[in-house]
């Protein structure tokens, strides 16, 4: 069996630093939420909104619910391409809610997995994160 001495005490300080780098980068993340960012279309006012919604967040959009669960976005040496988890129920005249859409969709590839409602459109452009602060609006 071998054992190797260290005779530089450089390794553990440098360990430390590192450890300490890491714990400072994740206490500056709990000051801030993701978002995705949705474009929406209604297709018979011809009305185009954008929409932000906080993980884990439902909004309103016309008679739609969208829940945001998920967003990803590559980072700028990869191929650009940003993806959100998304469920989307549509209310319905007696008040209750039918499922829609539920799955990935890609803001490269709005196509590939698309909402298929007859009066609105619903696709992911960014996703990013917000600082929380009294005059973001966002709690």
């Amino acid at each position: 069996m071998m054992i190797i001495k260290i005779k530089n005490s450089f390794l553990p300080l440098a360990l430390f630093a590192i450890l300490t780098l890491t714990n400072v980068t994740h206490a500056s993340d709990e000051n801030k939420i993701q978002v995705v960012t949705l474009g929406a279309l209604n297709k018979i006012s011809a009305k185009l909104t954008s929409i932000d919604i906080q993980i884990g967040e439902k909004m309103r959009f016309g008679t739609l619910e969208i829940t945001a669960l998920k967003c990803r976005k590559n980072p700028p040496e990869e191929k650009p391409e940003t993806t959100a988890f998304l469920m989307i129920s549509d209310y319905q005249n007696d008040g209750s809610l039918r499922p829609v859409f539920k799955g990935w969709m890609f803001a490269s590839s709005p196509a590939l997995s698309p909402l298929e409602h007859g009066v609105y459109d619903v696709w992911v452009t960014n996703c990013k994160m917000l600082e929380l602060s009294k005059s973001s609006g966002i709690e």
